[in-house]
């Protein structure tokens, strides 16, 4: 890695790291908006007589110990431990060691909050420290812990999935798309993109490649570059799109494989919707991907065709967030198929049981 290369790094860490006055009243705000929303808890998701006269209910119910294992982020405790307990889960935090004075500190903060409220403060526990056996023994916990959450990048996800021993609730890499439709209005293009990509480049939403159509390319992609390297970002492009941008650095394989977290952009030049559907499938992680387009057929078909947790149609990529679906905060964004996709707020964090009542049935 070049120097450069570092320095954008290491800068990139250091604002997942950073906790400013603003992003700690977002914080409280979360929590806030958190706590206004509806109980997760009082629903019944179904209701039905049988022919017995049996009523059974299918109602919410908390899932019980939540385990959160996540890196730098120090937000995430404060989001996770008002979430698990708006869905009536308790909840095992453990940090990175980077972050983990800004960690105790928000702790703190809840469990003088959890006091006030009358409610235990081991409704939030957290590592006592940063010696990583603590995270293995979080992963052989099955008699304590309900469900892992993992947090952070490539091998942390990995290690839980392939270590653990109680079940896992897990997110892929970010490595979500923008894809420029023939049909895009340019304008909407220009600022959407350089929203998706440069408003926070080290979150799992923002976009790190760029899909273009060839018939909008000559014309747009110019435009786009020029935004976007105003901004400070740099390229991989390929060769079709060096043809058209001459000066762009060059694309490898792999560059489209990686999430940069970072102020790099990778570009392809597509020709057509299902050639940019192809692309999204081998190389995407199946996150967040969006389409700008003016064409609602277009639009459709993308939505219906990226098999990804979330997809947008003319909005940025960044929107995927548990604060701006109105979770008030998130746990995670969750990639898998199972229980749970995109963000994770409050209800997701419950499953359910059944009551069943009777007047002396017999069977």
């Amino acid at each position: 890695m070049g120097l450069s290369a570092t320095c954008q790094a290491a800068a990139a860490f250091r604002d997942r790291l950073t906790l400013t006055p603003p992003r700690i009243a977002a914080m409280a705000a979360g929590l806030e908006e958190v706590a206004a929303l509806p109980d997760p808890l009082a629903r019944t998701l179904a209701d039905w007589t049988r022919p017995n006269g049996l009523r059974i209910r299918r109602v919410a119910a908390p899932i019980g110990v939540v385990g959160m294992i996540y890196e730098s982020r120090p937000n995430v405790g404060a989001d996770a431990a008002g979430i698990c307990l708006k869905s009536g889960n308790a909840v095992i935090l453990r940090g990175g060691s980077d972050s983990f004075a800004s960690a105790t500190a928000i702790n703190a903060a809840l469990h003088e909050g959890l006091m006030e409220a009358g409610l235990p403060p081991a409704c939030v526990q957290m590592a006592p420290g940063t010696d990583r056996a603590f995270v293995a023994d979080m992963l052989a916990a099955a008699d304590w812990i309900d469900l892992l959450i993992p947090r952070g990048g490539r091998g942390l996800v990995a290690r839980v999935q392939a270590e653990a021993r109680v079940p896992v609730l897990a997110h892929a890499d970010g490595l979500c798309h923008t894809y420029v439709h023939a049909a895009a209005d340019p304008d909407m293009a220009r600022r959407v993109l350089a929203n998706a990509k440069m408003r926070r480049t080290g979150i799992c939403g923002a976009t790190e490649t760029l899909l273009i159509d060839a018939a909008a390319a000559p014309a747009l992609l110019p435009l786009l570059v020029a935004d976007l390297a105003a901004l400070g970002c740099t390229f991989r492009a390929d060769r079709r799109a060096c043809a058209i941008v001459p000066g762009l650095p060059q694309a490898t394989a792999a560059d489209f494989d990686t999430e940069w977290l970072d102020s790099v952009l990778s570009i392809a030049v597509v020709d057509g919707l299902a050639d940019a559907l192809a692309h999204i499938e081998r190389h995407g992680s199946a996150h967040t991907d969006a389409i700008i387009t003016e064409d609602a057929a277009a639009a459709a078909a993308f939505l219906a065709g990226v098999d990804s947790a979330v997809t947008m149609w003319n909005a940025s990529t960044q929107f995927c967030d548990g604060g701006e679906f109105g979770f008030g905060a998130e746990i995670g964004i969750a990639t898998g198929r199972i229980h749970a996709r995109g963000p994770v707020g409050p209800e997701q964090l419950t499953c359910f049981r059944y009551q069943v009542v009777g007047a002396g049935q017999v069977r």
